[in-house]
């Protein structure tokens, strides 16, 4: 499996060489040169690894990890700065970065590193937001429109899957397995826990637009699909 990872970089220069031997890697690299643009990038694509420089135009590194955090964006984090003061680490690794690599660096430390974060999500993330929608992962609290709802722990289960996956869809399958493991319930289990969660989340909040929607034939999408259609 190829590796996807982006970079947010504003020497052109040291990410071109960066972008160059990731490629040798086998590391499929995107690229973007001000913290603004590549915060859109975050919240509009997948990737394993975000390689995030300290000092960027538009928005600072810690400014845009501290942004995915609050977003429950959980994708690890590779901070690349010229700083190497302690103070400067600690900074770092509060704003929510997963790793911290001083330059002038090696370029295959630089491979090792994205290598390690890839295998693991950010124990960084606390909380994570759809819409409304807000759970806390540390507390096991859920809440809409600072009301908070009460979910069995299947219920909570269901919806982190759904919400670290959002907007897109996730297969009746994937959530099978998420939840229930090799210990496969009866076909109607995932079908009542869905409905008891669509009634604890969308039930009691009539007058909002719903937030979990069925894609027939294959699985379940959190989302504020208002935001969505608007963009159409």
């Amino acid at each position: 499996m190829i590796l996807n990872v982006l970079l947010i970089e504003d020497n052109l220069d040291l990410a071109a060489a960066i972008i160059d031997y990731l490629e040798i890697e086998i590391i499929a690299c995107d690229h973007s040169s001000n913290g603004v643009a590549g915060l859109a990038q975050i919240k509009s694509n997948e990737y394993q690894v975000i390689i995030l420089d300290l000092n960027i135009p538009g928005m600072d590194g810690l400014s845009v990890c501290e942004n995915m955090r609050q977003h429950g964006i959980d994708t690890p984090v590779l901070m690349l700065t010229a700083r190497d003061s302690l103070a400067d680490k600690v900074a770092g690794f509060n704003a929510g970065s997963d790793d911290y690599l001083v330059k002038p660096f090696a370029m295959q430390e630089l491979v090792v590193r994205i290598q390690a974060l890839a295998k693991r999500r950010s124990g960084q993330t606390t909380c994570l937001k759809v819409a409304d929608l807000t759970l806390d992962l540390k507390q096991k609290q859920v809440f809409r429109q600072e009301q908070r709802l009460k979910l069995t722990p299947t219920g909570l289960k269901l919806l982190e899957v759904l919400m670290r996956a959002s907007p897109n869809p996730v297969s009746r399958k994937q959530l099978i397995n998420a939840v229930w493991g090799d210990d496969e319930p009866d076909s109607n289990s995932l079908k009542v826990h869905i409905h008891n969660l669509r009634r604890q989340i969308d039930g009691q909040f009539l007058k909002s637009t719903p937030v979990l929607k069925t894609i027939t034939g294959y699985g379940f999408a959190l989302s504020d699909f208002r935001e969505l259609s608007g963009k159409k």
